[in-house]
């Protein structure tokens, strides 16, 4: 497959450079030549008709979309968009059914868009994972007295854990309504049969930067051929709202070289590091540990089932020079990709030993059911104050209250902060609350 943006940086000049950006191509850091700006002949991200165009047509083709369009801003960007989207489409006040695990990015979306969410609560869950049925759907979708205007999954989540997208996708549409995902990280899945447009959803969002070799911010906003072409001709304008006029180039460029890694054998390198994986989920299960079921490039560890906080686990991995991606009181979350070299694997379950005695499990917290006092809008706008969690209850959350990672909101803009909510902020850490000041 063809890379035509890395082809233009790679052959334009590196003197002479009388325009944006600043070092001039110099290297600085090492990777200044190929920074450029919009430059002619470099295309115009959010309004492409050259390599850009050429490029998220090739990842369009590799994704199986009806459209790809590139983000520079993350996922972040994409989810502001397809909401905007969303509820261009329904043409009445914009509502969407939401389920509650949503990443800040959401909430912060729902308040420049004035949206309205009606929450989707697990039966069972916490405050990372929502676990919903179609039943349960079908139920909340039927009990409004106007149809939303999409519905809002996150899916993998943060620990890992993944909807059933096809029977979700089906109780949508049986009622013309529009399924949205924060597939952020599951890029990686239609190589699977399990991305979310291959099992049904109209739009989604793939955070690239994390599961592909992408550079840090490089995400993908994919609409389904089954999308009106009216909303998908509105898409770049959409994405053109919340976007910056300077767009990396170097993420640009790393988003068009991923097309190629793809198309070359990625299937088949994903096949391998899946075995491996197997292999390595084993080797840690025979050491006493415990992983949670979680999408395929995850571990998922139950910390405290082998003796440990997911934190002291962290940190006995720190002292072997070894990153993760969260850790909390009970689970330590690594993420792999076919990049990860079988020397990784090795020193991971070096580092990580047998495991212990089980800690007590800590009680099972559900996300929090805050009174909604004010819109997200008006509590977000609103003048604030900063106060320690213990003197917030009764009062109103101004920002999404939440540790990042894992982004997902104890309290949401607007909401009465009650008991519940405190003790989601004692077990995540959290020690301070915006509220609306009195």
């Amino acid at each position: 497959m063809n890379t035509p943006v890395v082809d233009f940086l790679r052959q334009y000049p590196v003197s002479g450079r009388f325009h944006m950006p600043g070092h001039k191509g110099k290297p600085f850091l090492g990777c200044e030549a190929l920074d450029i700006t919009e430059v002619a002949g470099a295309d115009n991200l959010y309004a492409p008709e050259g390599i850009l165009a050429e490029s998220e047509a090739n990842a369009a083709r590799l994704f199986g979309a009806g459209k790809t369009l590139y983000s520079t801003e993350g996922s972040s960007q994409c989810i502001r968009a397809m909401l905007a989207l969303a509820c261009r489409r329904s043409g009445v006040a914009p509502v969407v059914v939401a389920a509650r695990n949503v990443h800040k990015a959401f909430v912060y979306a729902c308040g420049l868009l004035d949206i309205q969410v009606r929450w989707l609560w697990p039966e069972a869950g916490s405050l990372c994972s929502c676990p919903l049925s179609p039943a349960a759907l079908a139920r909340r979708l039927d009990g409004l007295s106007q149809p939303p205007a999409a519905v809002y999954l996150t899916s993998p989540d943060y620990l890992g854990g993944q909807a059933d997208i096809a029977a979700m996708a089906q109780v949508c549409h049986q009622r013309n309504i529009l399924l949205l995902v924060d597939n952020a990280h599951g890029a990686y899945l239609h190589w699977l049969d399990r991305h979310p447009l291959d099992l049904g959803a109209d739009m989604c969002c793939d955070s690239a930067h994390k599961t592909l070799p992408v550079l840090t911010g490089g995400a993908y906003l994919h609409l389904s051929r089954r999308v009106c072409p009216a909303l998908a001709a509105g898409a770049k304008a959409a994405m053109a709202m919340f976007g910056s006029t300077s767009p990396s180039y170097l993420t640009l460029a790393s988003l068009d070289l991923c097309n190629q890694y793809l198309a070359d054998g990625y299937a088949h390198r994903l096949a391998g590091t899946l075995t491996k994986l197997s292999a390595l989920r084993r080797q840690l299960t025979s050491q006493g540990w415990r992983l949670l079921d979680s999408d395929p490039l995850r571990l998922t560890v139950d910390a405290r089932a082998g003796g440990l906080t997911g934190h002291a686990l962290a940190q006995r991995l720190a002292g072997q020079g070894l990153g993760w991606e969260y850790a909390s009181d009970e689970h330590l979350v690594l993420m792999v990709t076919p990049e990860n070299q079988p020397e990784d694997y090795a020193r991971l379950c070096q580092a990580m030993g047998q495991a212990g005695p089980p800690l007590p499990q800590l009680p099972q917290l559900p996300p929090a059911r805050g009174r909604q006092a004010m819109s997200i809008r008006k509590a977000l706008l609103s003048s604030q104050e900063t106060l320690p969690v213990e003197s917030s209850p009764g009062r109103v959350c101004a920002a999404p209250a939440v540790s990042c990672p894992p982004a997902v909101p104890v309290a949401v803009s607007g909401e009465v902060i009650g008991p519940a909510a405190l003790a989601l902020f004692r077990r995540y850490g959290i020690r301070e609350v915006a509220v609306v000041a009195n």
